[in-house]
């Protein structure tokens, strides 16, 4: 990960939480104490955003030691995420904003390894959408491969998605794949989102390279995917929930976009606990 954006993103969250001072910490915590600290799981589930924690303790204090299990690792309650040592000022006043950065990460990478894992039997891949927050896509998209996902399209720029709104603008699948193809590099792939097995067969005549369902029922993605036969990669997508993955990864797609994976994730619970060094 780019080093100089990653810490503009965690150097933004450090000026928002400690402002000119952290009050609590100047007013309690003697200047050149030293302490040590681990991070703790609090609950079951699979670790991301460790280099970012990371950062947010160095840039208070760049002698600090941050040593923590590698992102992927599935935890349990008590399990030791992290090990760190350094001022006391600094781990106490980037605690809040490491742990958010952890527990978002975390949450993300837990929920697409469920995810994952249900749709592994049928050989369906789990990856997610841009429906990510604002400023932290290549953070939440990294802690989506960390859970055993893959990503979909980073942003509008490296890759065609053809949607309901584009279709109706260009007057059609075929004219809307013609010009995309007049448009961009051989290396870009081309997807359409269809809504109905008639539009499968116009997709799969204007040769793209991948076909997005939306919405479709169980038995049109069995129907699509028979159509489809292996000459475009079939994508299932549109209110998909982690409890259904299984049964849509039965009817043979190819690849699952789950939005929940960064907008619903629940951050997972994890505690920084803190002693002074002897």
């Amino acid at each position: 990960m780019n080093r100089i954006w990653l810490d503009e993103i965690v150097r933004t969250a450090l000026e928002e939480d400690i402002g000119p001072g952290d009050l609590t910490v100047e007013a309690v915590v003697d200047p050149g104490t030293r302490a040590q600290a681990r991070i703790y799981a609090k609950a079951e589930g699979v670790i991301a955003g460790t280099q970012v924690a990371a950062r947010a303790f160095q840039l208070l204090d760049p002698e600090v030691r941050f040593q923590s299990v590698p992102d992927g690792t599935e935890v349990a309650p008590g399990d030791i995420v992290a090990d760190i040592s350094g001022e006391a000022a600094a781990i106490l006043s980037a605690e809040r904003v490491a742990l958010n950065f952890l527990q978002r990460l975390s949450g993300i990478a837990t929920e697409t390894a469920r995810a994952a894992k249900a749709a592994a039997p049928y050989g369906a891949r789990i990856v997610d959408t841009r429906k990510t927050t604002p400023g932290l896509r290549a953070l939440e998209k990294a802690a989506v491969r960390a859970g055993g996902g893959g990503n979909h399209r980073l942003g509008l720029y490296d890759a065609v998605l053809l949607k309901e709104n584009h279709i109706a603008l260009a007057g059609g699948i075929g004219p809307a794949v013609a010009r995309a193809k007049e448009r961009v590099g051989h290396m870009v792939k081309i997807e359409v989102e269809v809504e109905s097995l008639h539009q499968v067969e116009e997709a799969l005549a204007a040769g793209v390279d991948a076909i997005l369902l939306d919405n479709m029922s169980l038995d049109e993605m069995r129907r699509a995917v028979e159509m489809i036969a292996g000459r475009a990669i079939v994508e299932a997508s549109g209110g998909i929930t982690p409890e259904r993955v299984a049964e849509v990864a039965s009817c043979g797609v190819d690849v699952i976009s789950l939005g929940s994976l960064t907008h619903s994730a629940r951050a997972l619970d994890l505690s920084l606990l803190i002693e002074v060094e002897s």
